[in-house]
């Protein structure tokens, strides 16, 4: 990813997304709710999603995970049902790393040839292709039907007598066999694991509760946890070595990055060696999901990462300000936290594991994540990250089955999304099957992104908070507001976010300082532009006089001031 072109990644479900069926049934079968497939991505689909201002597309799924459909007409392998959370069962329980799910495909046996065709439809869209990396665990059932003869499968040579070998792919637990308390049975006969191998979860117990990721299995990267994690990576573990391969397999398959899951729970060690071979071969880039801030500095500088998710900081911080459980001025604790590597921090308001903005569980209310949309998009030169239905606003308010009304969309069901359904419109992907509210934060999102990607002044600018010249301002409330400046070159952009309910007229002060900072003269009359609107004008900046401005409710403003001089 160049940084001068700000990264906007879509996150989709392809399983989702599609001409599915428009009333799905509670813990449905494949057969009934039917399923999102590779050629649901039409150039038609694409443009569409491209015309949000979408630079990359994560296709979450994509690699064969278990799943209670039996496809074993096919040559591949049924998973116990007892280790499969749901009917479709979860993209991160992966049952073979060298295929893809064959649910999205509408020829099974071609299903790798259609993926194929996916990454060349999406790059021909002039987009790039994300896939999922999971490192971490896989499924307890794992084998690959799909791999060259020629490669030893995960867990094939291991001696399971030891609890722990260097050249093991699997943690054991000798002469333990694994347990389930909560009833998991298929038919008439339980899972039988013996000897019990450790959970995902890094659970080193035989006996795994409904909230472990009972369904996982964790590999095996060199490090002895159950002696006080002593490390064993010379000679190179064995796992090192397949997960390499897994990774330039795909690679090669023309995708342009790796989003990888749950990265911190896999040594720093692997990822400065995994990406230095994959890197020298493959233009890729790869995202990590890391929710310990102690680690970000090693994970971006010795693990080599491009991007780490800003969860812990920026979401949870938004999310605080938007339920009135924090002030926005807190929203300044995130950058100060993260300052010097900013720029790699990829910014989110919702994914598969968030609840949805407008969920009873978040907001209630699509429109309450527009100023945080603003704030995360416009306050940095780093990626910015929606998930789909997420443009339309998606409440995940539905009781799919295994996941229930939990406000998150599931990644475990069969299911079809309304809102992504009217979108579809029978492969027209077009704004005439939306509702107008629908419409209203599509074309909302449509602008945030778009000014993202093509003003300078975000994509590569300087950036001033202006919170704490503001702190003292009656007519500026920094609980329920936040404002900051972008200037590239001749261009100031001043930005407002207002997260009250009700429209706001408020009067920021810019100081003498930022004047200095952003290098701008105080008081020099600019062209005004509203980049959300479109109104333009003439006007001035100066610290003597505060700035007032309108903004509306559960909104912001941009506005554009264009210098003569520079």
């Amino acid at each position: 990813m160049k940084q001068q072109d700000k990264p906007i990644i879509y996150q989709v479900i392809p399983r989702l997304f599609g001409n599915m069926n428009d009333r799905c049934v509670k813990n449905g079968s494949l057969a009934e709710n039917g399923s999102g497939k590779f050629s649901s991505f039409t150039h038609t689909a694409l443009k569409s999603i491209k015309e949000l201002g979408v630079t990359h597309i994560w296709y979450t799924g994509i690699i064969e995970h278990a799943t209670k459909t039996d496809y074993s007409a096919y040559n591949i392998r049924r998973d116990h049902t007892a280790i499969v959370k749901g009917k479709a069962g979860s993209p991160y329980a992966i049952k073979d790393y060298y295929d893809v799910d064959p649910d999205l495909a509408d020829d099974v046996p071609n299903r790798m040839a259609e993926f194929e065709a996916l990454i060349e439809r999406t790059h021909k869209a002039g987009l790039k292709v994300i896939i999922d990396f999971v490192p971490n665990h896989v499924s307890r059932q794992y084998h690959s039907d799909a791999k060259e003869s020629f490669i030893v499968d995960l867990g094939q040579t291991d001696n399971t007598s030891k609890a722990f070998s260097p050249g093991n792919n699997f943690y054991y637990l000798p002469g333990q066999t694994l347990q389930f308390h909560f009833g998991a049975k298929q038919e008439d006969f339980e899972y039988s694991e013996f000897p019990a191998k450790v959970t995902g979860n890094d659970c080193f117990t035989a006996n795994p509760g409904m909230n472990d990721w009972y369904e996982t299995i964790k590999l095996n990267y060199g490090v002895d946890y159950a002696n006080g994690k002593v490390s064993y990576f010379n000679p190179i573990p064995d796992t090192w070595n397949k997960m390499l391969e897994i990774l330039m397999f795909w690679a090669g398959k023309g995708i342009d990055g790796f989003r990888c899951d749950m990265a911190e729970m896999v040594p720093v060690e692997f990822w400065h060696w995994a990406i230095t071979h994959v890197t020298n071969c493959y233009p890729v880039c790869f995202i990590a999901e890391v929710y310990n801030p102690s680690l970000y500095r090693i994970f971006l500088s010795k693990g080599k990462f491009d991007y780490l998710y800003d969860k812990v900081g920026l979401y949870d911080t938004l999310k605080a300000v938007i339920r009135k459980e924090t002030s926005a001025c807190s929203i300044t604790k995130c950058w100060q936290a993260v300052e010097g590597f900013q720029d790699k921090m990829l910014a989110f308001m919702e994914n598969h594991d968030e609840q949805r903005i407008a969920s009873n569980f978040f907001a209630g209310n699509a429109r309450s994540g527009i100023p945080a949309m603003m704030v995360l998009a416009f306050m940095h030169v780093n990626p910015v990250m929606i998930y789909f239905g997420q443009e339309l606003g998606e409440s995940g308010m539905d009781e799919e089955g295994f996941s229930g009304v939990d406000g998150r969309t599931s990644i475990f069901d069969y299911w079809s999304i309304k809102s992504v359904r009217n979108w579809v419109n029978n492969g027209r992907f077009d704004e005439t099957g939306l509702t107008e509210k629908q419409c209203e934060i599509r074309n909302i999102y449509k602008k945030i992104l778009r000014i993202a990607r093509t003003e300078k002044a975000i994509t590569s600018g300087l950036f001033y908070d202006l919170s704490y010249a503001n702190n003292s301002n009656k007519c500026f409330n920094t609980g329920r507001q936040y404002a900051f400046m972008r200037k590239h070159d001749n261009e100031v952009l001043l930005v407002l976010a207002n997260f009250d309910k009700s429209e706001q007229t408020v009067q920021v002060r810019i100081p003498e300082e930022a004047f200095a900072y952003l290098g701008i003269n105080d008081n020099e009359a600019a062209g005004l532009t509203d980049l959300l609107s479109g109104e333009t004008s003439i006007s001035t900046l100066t610290h003597v006089c505060p700035f007032k401005v309108v903004i509306p409710a559960f909104s912001g403003k941009v506005l554009k001031f264009t210098y003569e001089s520079k």
